[in-house]
């Protein structure tokens, strides 16, 4: 199941190189992902992830990328899928970003049998009771980041939590897998909110409503800028002080954390990557993503690369056309820079470590993240999937 990146990445890169095709840009790879709007980071650095597995591979050139923005729209979406699928003829799908977009495009996928690498979606269903042979998810699931937070916050003595999330599919998927395995371990929901999604610029009011049922906690899911600005209001608010801020790892993304400053300080979260994992083939990773960004990666980079690399090594297994690649993506086989990774051949999802951590201020002065917790291993229920 595990092959290393660290240092086999040359190895991996020769072994690609000899076993495909010669031509320039044999295979067409359909980017399905937000350019713009508000999860466009997001995006962008998925797109990234993936661009620099397919440079470690030595298969850019072969490699023709189709970029088309979703908007976060489903139904946009869906007309984009149309377009990469039906016009452009793309051998393979990479994205979305919103659950809302794959649940949009599923049918589409699995009429047309064309392979979908899940670079981010967390969407329940799609890996559940709406699974097809043609999807297959290497970012994470809803409920995957979130379930073991339930218990980890029970055994750290909070009692009462209060929860927020932007809404639509994601937001209440997420904090329903948080809430279910909360309750599941004692603990008490006193109160939720699910804000206007994309229109949401003063959370105060919702604030208030928290902090009137004096909860031990408050639990979230928020992501790119709008997450920024909730930290940052939170702060401000003053809730901090009478109730600590927990959430899904997206919260202080390493992507914006550095914009929420001083506020995210303290903030406890889970999340399936966090760059500073002590592991060799994390730190590999991170240098080759600072070398050729010149940043740090974040979770939507690991993403974006573990997609490409399940990609490299389903085409190094033979696959050449979408029904063989649908085949052989989950049955890849790698080391990610996240830790030890399998994909679920009865759901189609991806199997590993959650690590719980605190957004810190490092001996530098930068905000980094200290990690404080990891559950291993974690895998979703079938919940209704029938390949």
């Amino acid at each position: 199941m595990l092959k290393t990146i660290t240092g086999a990445v040359v190895c991996a890169t020769l072994a690609v190189a000899a076993s495909a095709p010669a031509a320039a840009q044999d295979y067409k790879v359909g980017m399905l992902l937000p350019y713009s709007g508000v999860y466009a980071a997001l995006g962008k650095d998925i797109d990234e992830g993936f661009v620099l597995a397919l440079e470690e591979a030595g298969m850019a050139d072969q490699v023709e990328i189709i970029r088309e923005d979703t908007e976060v729209k489903p139904p946009v979406g869906l007309a984009k899928a149309r377009k990469l699928v039906l016009e452009d003829q793309v051998d393979v799908l990479v994205g979305p970003v919103s659950s809302g977009v794959l649940g949009a495009v599923r049918d589409f996928v699995d009429q047309t049998k064309t392979p979908i690498i899940v670079a981010n979606a967390g969407n329940d269903e799609a890996t559940g009771e709406n699974c097809t042979p043609y999807i297959v998810r290497v970012s994470f699931s809803n409920s995957q980041v979130n379930r073991p937070m339930g218990q980890w916050m029970y055994d750290q003595g909070i009692r009462k939590v209060y929860t927020m999330a932007p809404d639509y599919a994601a937001g209440r998927q997420q904090i329903g897998a948080f809430a279910e395995a909360f309750k599941a371990a004692g603990g008490e929901i006193v109160g939720q909110e699910f804000t206007p999604f994309r229109t949401t610029q003063d959370f105060g009011p919702y604030l208030s409503a928290a902090q009137a049922t004096e909860p031990d906690a408050v639990y979230v899911f928020y992501a790119g800028s709008e997450a920024i600005n909730f930290v940052k209001q939170y702060d401000a608010f003053g809730l901090n002080d009478t109730a600590t801020l927990h959430g899904s790892g997206f919260i202080n993304s390493p992507l914006y954390v550095d914009a929420q400053g001083p506020a995210a300080v303290g903030t406890v979260a889970s999340l399936h990557y966090i760059p500073t994992l002590d592991t060799p083939e994390n730190k590999t990773f991170v240098e080759a993503v600072q070398k050729r960004y010149e940043r740090t990666p974040s979770e939507y980079t690991v993403q974006g690369y573990d997609a490409g690399r399940s990609f490299v090594e389903a085409i190094k297994s033979g696959a050449t056309d979408k029904e063989a690649i649908a085949k052989a993506l989950p049955t890849v086989e790698y080391v990610s820079p996240r830790g030890p990774v399998s994909i679920d051949p009865a759901t189609n999802n991806i199997v590993q470590n959650m690590y719980i951590y605190e957004t810190v201020e490092g001996d530098d002065g930068k905000l980094t993240q200290k990690l404080i917790g990891t559950v291993e291993n974690v895998k979703d229920p079938v919940n209704g999937c029938e390949m």
